[in-house]
């Protein structure tokens, strides 16, 4: 029965292309010690068996959980895949996991007691993690940035060190702000800035994810410029989706002149950048737009115009850079290589 010191959770489990591992991910949910809780398994349109590794991980689950397992008929992309689950659940607090991550048992129970014993006041919880590699061994307890006394102010002058994988939202907060916007790729920082909008963040220091490495964020190589490029484009509209929602979600909170006074750099140069690959622009409007974008970085301005307007010179280098790049370095968290 749910009652106030037991609320109704909601597991989400996004998955995509993980169906090497996402059996481990399903189990870890099912195997939650939290009641009463619903467990939302989603598979992004995958297009490997990540899907029919998941029915096979539930079939036969008799437990106290209610289960759906559902599949996108077109892949929505991570910001997106959540807040289609977010609007699909109806818990009050909301617990993120990802279909290559491992979630410990009792990691429900922690975060309820945690968010309860804040008056259920906090919008957004991060516990830490322990750090696994593809095989499952952990190596090391990766410690979140303490968020209990971060504002919206300090936000905007630094980001806070934190992984989506790990955090627990509050159902308000998509009642309030709505779904995130399709395109941005990491939803972890779109989140915490809702929640510093709102009831404020919390840090619990306990590891209760397995947080694997070489998942989708890990860093790719890049063999030449043309993959650079692509990659460098494909990574900036993210970019600019994600400060797109911040703008949206401070008019919300009649907060937009101090937000955008405090992310127009970053607008400038994620729009100096799509600018600069744009495969119509002709070399005229480059030259232009550089010139123009006096308030972006002249190194970033230079590499983009090299890379654009002279990739004869570039390319070689980077194919060069790949081909002897040290393979051992840290991964898309900085987290040291093994």
């Amino acid at each position: 029965m749910v009652n106030a010191e037991r609320p109704l959770v909601s597991m989400l489990l996004a998955c995509y292309g993980q169906a090497d591992v996402v059996g481990d991910a399903v189990r870890a949910a099912l195997a939650q010690t939290y009641s009463p809780m619903e467990i939302l398994i989603s598979d992004d349109a995958s297009p490997d068996a990540t899907f029919e590794r998941i029915q096979q991980a539930v079939q036969g689950y008799r437990g106290p959980h209610h289960i759906t397992v559902r599949r996108n008929s077109e892949n929505l992309g991570i910001s997106a895949h959540f807040s289609q689950l977010a609007q699909l659940a109806q818990g009050e607090l909301l617990i993120v996991a990802a279909g290559d991550d491992i979630s410990e048992p009792q990691r429900g129970e922690r975060l309820v007691a945690h968010w309860l014993s804040h008056g259920k006041k906090p919008d957004l919880i991060a516990s830490d993690l322990l750090d696994i590699d593809a095989q499952g061994q952990v190596h090391a307890v990766l410690t979140h940035t303490h968020l209990d006394d971060w504002s919206v102010a300090r936000w905007l002058q630094a980001r806070p060190w934190l992984v989506g994988a790990s955090h627990a939202w509050s159902k308000r907060l998509f009642d309030r702000f709505g779904p995130m916007q399709r395109g941005a790729e990491a939803e972890d920082q779109i989140m915490l800035l809702r929640a510093l909008l709102s009831g404020g963040a919390t840090t619990l220091h306990e590891p209760l994810v397995r947080w694997r490495r070489g998942g989708l964020s890990a860093k790719r190589r890049v063999p030449d410029l043309a993959t650079l490029r692509a990659a460098m484009a494909r990574g900036n509209r993210a970019t600019l989706s994600a400060l797109q929602q911040h703008l949206t979600d401070a008019a919300i909170c009649n907060q937009s002149d101090l937000i955008k006074a405090a992310l127009r750099s970053e607008l400038a140069r994620a729009q100096y950048t799509a600018a600069m690959l744009d495969p119509e622009a002709s070399a005229k409007n480059a030259w232009q737009t550089f010139v123009g974008a006096s308030d972006v970085a002249l190194g970033l301005r230079l590499r983009l115009l090299g890379y654009t307007r002279l990739p004869w010179l570039y390319d070689p280098l980077i194919r060069l850079k790949a081909k002897w790049k040290i393979s051992r370095h840290p991964d898309a968290a900085n987290r040291p290589a093994l």
